[in-house]
Parts: structure tokens; C-alpha cells; sequence
């Protein structure tokens, strides 16, 4: 395949792709409002456009599963069918099928390697007045309430024809004539000789019949002119960022020497116009730094779109009613985090799902209507994401929780009898730990929760336990909007310097050595009636230390609902810092998150906070494993 094509193949698996992402959505959309004719024709011009693409690039298995489904659309939209729940399993079943074959494309190039004789059967079945044929009657349909689509979110409208296309379609010229022009006309040197003018000289056409497919062409409505874009690929844009990064590093370190000068030479002219050359430096370095990660922002929508369907298919599995609201789907966060955060979210979804809402059944029978009500809602509370998933279901029974915490050897009897109700709800987080009580294929594995912390943890976010039994749950996600650049509290241990992210920072006070106590060998604190476990930093990382000091500073580090003291010797200042990735050389050490380059010069450790919570917690309560 020359570089020609493979550059429009590319474009045309982009271009599909995005339409793919959103038709699962529009589909379980258009479900619950089967009259919104202005959703059925924008779906029916993505399956349009994506069939001529693909019958361009000679690609005939695609476009016979699409021109079936492209049928179907049609009669839905020109009233001759009714949306029906079989018919939206069925359309998204081909939209399943034409996935794969897009995905078989990308890996070999071709499209010959997927079924489609099912998927073409049941389409033939739908087309042929026999809905229930193709699929079986559904008894509960979940709704999804999304805002209706703009005129700014519908799909443009179709394109000024070209010369060739008039001509053919009035039936001035044969598909023929003008395909062999056309190829003339690439092999042609720049400037290319017009269509019509190759067709007038191969005698194809008249003079009369060009100059009318000229007017009809003048006279078509000009298209609205899009937004201009530019497609960029990530790692181009992780490259700019990283640069941005270290722009930001020489940027500290000049302003460190700048003010230095300034302190010594305050009198010298040259000093001052250097100090005012740095503060103009400083304000664009920054103005860069926000461009630069808008440019990696994507709203969060591109997250939610795969719910809905997902939402669809699981409530129909488990025989239950399900309403899905999302709200905030135009908060933006950085690609790197959306791409981490996916999986979880999906998880915590299909848990809300499958523990969470009762059937029909059980909800009438407590009082409640028989759909249960799945919320997610995403907004930006400061720097950071904040992702809140609410069900209306049974709840987390809290006994239930002690008993599997105390039969798997998690905790003892002593320490539940200290732990407050959110504490015990949040054991779901430890490994291993499933209040299912058998294994099925949704979830109760035993496996996934912890998973989740530990994946959101990655990226520098927190995930956090709410529940009410026979009322509901709400699961709060909290994530940086960037992971690249970050605040952060710069402490001294021994005159080593470190760096706590900021985020996770709740306070900071000073003691002396008599404040700190002592249970079960333990080092804690004991901090506005909350005895708070410390951890040396000195310790830790194996720092000798100066035996007779008196007073320390004590830094409140949060991770969700758990605190810890992190015990250093001074506090230094707040630094926007950049973070770079050290586990090629320090895999091995824990609670180092990475590390950056302070104004000095110096290089600083990140603490990975989580993992000092995580590791006080398990020096805490012994049974649980680190």
C-alpha cells in the first residue's frame, strides 16, 4: 500500500472511530425518545458517511453490514418503522460487529475476517417486517437522560457536489469517463489541469454540458464554515509538555538566581531590569504551561459515551429497570488521566449495577418505584476532578462488611470497635475482599475494588465510600487535573529535601518530642480528638538522624478519609514542580512517586502520599497487608 493510501486509510479508521464512539450513546439516546427525528437523522448520515468511505476504499463486507443498517435507519427515519427496544439491540449489535471489523482492519488490513452472517440475517429479518424474529421482546428498558442535541452538535449536512458528480448524476458523463479523468488528473504535476477541461479534451462532453454542470455547481448553498482543526498526536503533545516542563525548571532556576542578585546588588540598574526581564519571563512561562495543557484537555464525555450502552445491556441481563443520568460531561481533564480512569469507572458502574438496585420486585416491595436511578456526575472543585457516583439501591450493609472483614483476618474485634462508619465501609478497597455471595460473570470475583484504588491511586487521585443501607451509595473519585505538572510542600528531613503534592496537604503544625506518643510501638499524635499514626521520614528512606532534636514539624497528609502525620524537620516553601518518571532507576523504593529538579538545581523526590497512607494504615492494623 503506498504512503498515499495508507495515510486515507488512517483518516478514514480516525474518522469511523469517532463515529463508533459516540452511536452507542446516540442509539440508547434515541431509545427512550423515539420521536427525535432530528437523532435519527444524524445517526443515519454517520452510517452514510462511514458505508461511502469504506465502499472507497474497497472495503465490501463493512459496507454490506452498513448499508443494511443504513436501510433500517431509513425506514425508522422516514416513519416507515417504529423504534422498537428489539430494533435498537439489534442496530447496536451491528454497530458491535462493524467494531470488530474496523479493528480487523487496523491489525491486517482487510475486512474478510469477521462474521457478518448473522448480523446480515437479523438485519434481512427487521427489513422483512419481523422484528421478533431477529430479536427476543425486551421486558425492562433503561433510560438515559441526556440534553437533546443542538444544531451546534448535529452533523453538517451533506457537501457541495463536485463537477464530476453533476455530471454524472444529471447524466452528462459516465462513472467511467470521470474516474478515468480523475486518474489522469493525479498523475498530473502541479498545477492539475481542471475535471472538466481532461473531460473536454478526451471528448467525453460537450462544451454545453460542462458550462451546465458550472451553473448547477454556482448555485449550490455555500457549506457553514466548521471551527479549524488540526489533528495532533498524543506524543507529539506529550513531547511540547515535557519541553513546557523543562522550561519550567529553568524558569525556577533563573528566578531562584534573579532573586539572589537582587538581594546582593540592589542598588545595580542592570540587576532591576534583569528582575523585570525575569517577571516577564515568569508570566509567559506560565501562560505557555496553561496552553500547552489545555491542548491535552478532553471534556469528559469521551469517558461517559461507552456508559449508556453498557447501562443498557447489564439492566437487561439482570432483569432490572435502570434509569442512567450523567451531568458534567463537559469537564475537561487531562487525556493522560481520562485514559487511566476509564476501567475503574466502568467497574464501579457495573457494581452499582449488580449490588447496588434491586429489581423491580424488591424495590416496589420496599416502597420504591420499580426503576432504580444511577447518577454520575463530573465537575471541577479547585485543581482537582471530582467524580461522584450515586445509586438509590439497597446500600452496603455494614454488618456484613465486619463479618467478611473478620473472617478473612483483615481486621480484629479491637480495631473495628475504633473505626468509624466510613472506615468500615471503605475495607471493600482491601484485596481479596467481596461481599457477593456467589460469583457470577458481572462481578463478586473478590478482585476489582482494590484494583480500582490502586489505578486511580496511580494517577495521583483518591476514591471514597458513602452509604445509607436501603437508601443508596455514592462512590466520590477525586483526580488531579494534570499528573505533569503539580504544586507541592517542600520539606527538610536532615537536610535532604523532599516533595509531599500539595493536594494531599491538609495542614501543617509544629511539635515538640513530648507530643508524640506511643501505642502498640507505634508512634502517633494526638491531634484535635483524632489520633493520627506518624511516619519519619527519616526512617523510611534510612536517613541517619540528629538524636537530640525537640521540635519537628508534623505535615496532615489526606488519602480519602485517612490521615497520617509525616514527621520532617523543617518546612521550606510551596514549587510548582514538574514530574519525572524514576522507576527505571528506584522500581524497587516505595513511597517515591518520582522525582523533579528544584530552583537550586537539586534533585527531589516526589513522595507518593498514597503509599505512606497505605503504609501507616498497615502498621495501624496489623492485619492488613501493606
Amino acid at each position: 500500500m503506498s504512503d498515499e493510501m495508507q495515510e486515507i486509510l488512517n483518516d478514514f479508521l480516525t474518522e469511523s472511530n469517532e463515529m463508533l464512539e459516540v452511536l452507542d450513546q446516540r442509539f440508547v439516546t434515541l431509545e427512550s425518545d423515539p420521536t427525535n427525528t432530528d437523532l435519527l437523522n444524524e445517526i443515519f448520515r454517520a452510517m452514510h458517511s462511514m458505508k461511502g468511505s469504506a465502499g472507497f476504499l474497497g472495503f465490501n463486507h463493512l459496507v454490506d453490514v452498513a448499508h443494511r443498517g443504513e436501510n433500517i435507519l431509513n425506514k425508522l427515519r422516514q416513519a416507515e418503522m417504529a423504534v422498537s427496544p428489539a430494533i435498537i439491540s439489534v442496530i447496536l449489535e451491528t454497530v458491535d460487529v462493524i467494531k470488530a471489523i474496523m479493528a480487523d482492519i487496523k491489525d491486517s488490513g482487510m475486512d474478510s475476517h469477521v462474521p457478518t452472517g448473522a448480523i446480515s440475517a437479523k438485519l434481512d429479518d427487521i427489513l422483512n417486517g419481523d422484528p421478533t424474529a431477529a430479536a427476543a421482546p425486551i421486558a425492562a428498558s433503561p433510560k438515559t437522560e441526556t440534553a437533546a442535541p443542538t444544531a451546534s452538535d448535529a452533523a453538517p449536512g451533506p457537501p457541495p457536489q463536485t463537477i464530476g458528480e453533476i455530471l454524472v448524476n444529471d447524466g452528462l458523463a459516465s462513472k467511467e469517463q470521470v474516474f478515468d479523468a480523475l486518474t489522469a488528473q493525479q498523475h498530473q504535476a502541479e498545477p492539475k489541469t481542471p475535471l472538466g477541461e481532461i473531460l473536454l479534451q478526451a471528448k467525453a462532453i460537450t462544451e454545453r454540458a460542462l458550462d451546465q454542470a458550472l451553473h448547477k455547481q454556482e448555485k449550490q448553498p455555500k457549506p457553514v464554515e466548521e471551527d479549524a482543526t488540526i489533528r495532533v498526536e498524543t506524543k507529539r503533545l506529550d513531547s511540547v509538555m515535557n519541553l513546557v516542563g523543562e522550561l519550567v525548571l529553568g524558569r525556577n532556576r533563573l528566578i531562584k538566581i534573579g532573586t539572589q542578585l537582587e538581594q546582593q546588588h540592589e542598588s545595580d540598574p542592570q540587576v532591576r531590569v534583569l528582575s523585570e526581564t525575569l517577571a516577564q519571563l515568569n508570566l509567559v512561562t506560565t501562560d505557555l504551561q496553561l496552553a500547552v495543557m489545555k491542548t491535552r484537555m478532553l471534556p469528559i464525555k469521551k469517558v461517559f459515551a461507552k456508559l449508556p450502552r453498557m447501562v443498557r445491556d447489564l439492566s437487561q441481563k439482570l432483569n432490572k429497570q435502570v434509569r442512567l443520568e450523567m451531568h458534567g460531561e463537559e469537564t475537561e481533564l487531562d487525556k493522560s488521566v481520562a485514559d487511566e480512569i476509564g476501567d475503574p469507572l466502568v467497574h464501579l458502574v457495573r457494581n452499582a449495577i449488580d449490588h447496588g438496585i434491586e429489581t423491580p420486585a424488591e424495590r416496589q416491595a420496599k416502597g420504591k418505584t420499580g426503576e432504580g436511578l444511577l447518577t454520575i456526575a463530573a465537575s471541577q472543585e479547585g485543581n482537582s476532578i471530582v467524580i461522584r457516583i450515586n445509586d438509590d439501591g439497597r446500600g452496603i450493609p455494614v454488618e456484613k462488611i465486619k463479618a467478611k472483614a473478620l473472617g478473612k483476618g483483615l481486621v480484629s474485634e479491637a480495631e473495628l470497635a475504633t473505626m468509624e462508619h466510613r472506615e468500615i465501609l471503605n475495607l471493600i478497597f482491601l484485596p481479596g475482599f467481596s461481599t457477593a455471595e456467589q460469583v457470577t460473570d458481572v462481578s463478586g470475583r473478590g478482585v476489582g475494588m482494590d484494583v480500582v484504588r490502586t489505578n486511580i491511586r496511580k494517577i495521583n487521585g483518591s476514591v471514597d465510600l458513602e452509604s445509607e443501607p436501603g437508601k443508596g451509595s455514592q462512590i466520590i473519585i477525586k483526580l488531579p487535573l494534570t499528573i505533569a505538572i503539580i504544586q507541592a510542600l517542600m520539606v527538610e528531613v536532615e537536610r535532604s529535601i523532599f516533595a509531599i503534592p500539595l493536594s494531599t496537604v491538609i495542614e501543617a503544625v509544629r511539635i515538640s518530642r513530648s507530643d508524640i506518643k506511643t501505642i502498640n510501638g507505634r508512634e502517633v499524635l494526638h491531634l484535635r480528638d483524632r489520633v493520627l499514626p506518624l511516619i519519619r521520614l527519616a526512617q523510611e528512606f534510612d536517613i541517619p538522624t540528629d538524636a537530640d532534636r525537640e521540635r519537628f514539624y508534623v505535615v496532615v497528609a489526606a488519602l480519602g478519609d485517612r490521615r497520617i502525620g509525616v514527621v520532617v524537620d523543617e518546612l521550606r516553601s510551596q514549587e510548582e514542580v514538574v514530574i519525572k518518571s524514576i522507576w527505571d532507576y528506584l522500581e524497587t523504593v516505595k513511597g517515591v512517586s518520582g522525582a523533579t529538579i528544584t530552583g537550586e538545581g537539586k534533585v527531589v523526590l516526589i513522595l507518593d502520599t498514597s503509599e505512606l497512607v497505605q503504609n501507616a494504615q498497615a502498621w495501624h492494623n496489623p492485619g492488613i497487608a501493606a
